[in-house]
């Protein structure tokens, strides 16, 4: 496995511990470098404190694609990882298609039953949309840098 995908794992598996256990999101973070401090931390970080800082925008941007699916309702782990591709499309992902076939990996892996086709429908319709064009400058997700690079 890669050092982004298994940094991306981290990363959901760090926001859902904040959200679903009601824990700061810095001590989940302190917590897991501890247990993992060989991982892409500059990456996990960036994700981490991205997705965090922009949770509402990211949820303005993921809503009207849902089809009759409310953002509260939906699974976390489904949520989260909508979330994550999202600001990383947002970040300007040298390949959409790569941060889009993470996530559906991700919600295959961790997601119930229907989670790949459900996550990589409402990307393909956000990325559709174009919520992923207004890639923000100084991209801190590795704009430039081929996917599988450190």
């Amino acid at each position: 496995m890669n050092r982004r995908r298994r940094a991306r794992q981290l990363v959901l598996q760090i926001l859902y511990q904040a959200e679903v256990g009601r824990f700061p999101l810095e001590d989940v973070l302190e917590e897991v470098r501890g247990e993992r401090p060989r991982e892409d931390w500059p990456f996990i970080v960036t994700l981490t404190a991205g997705v965090s800082d922009r949770r509402r925008t990211l949820d303005r941007l993921i809503k009207p694609h849902l089809s009759g699916w409310a953002l509260d309702r939906l699974a976390a782990v489904d949520r989260i990882i909508l979330r994550l591709a999202v600001y990383e499309l947002q970040q300007g992902a040298p390949s959409p298609s790569i941060v889009i076939n993470e996530a559906v990996e991700l919600a295959k892996r961790y997601g119930g039953a229907a989670s790949g086709r459900f996550v990589n429908g409402v990307l393909g319709a956000v990325a559709r949309a174009g919520a992923g064009a207004g890639a923000a400058a100084g991209n801190p997700a590795g704009r430039g840098r081929r996917e599988g690079s450190a």
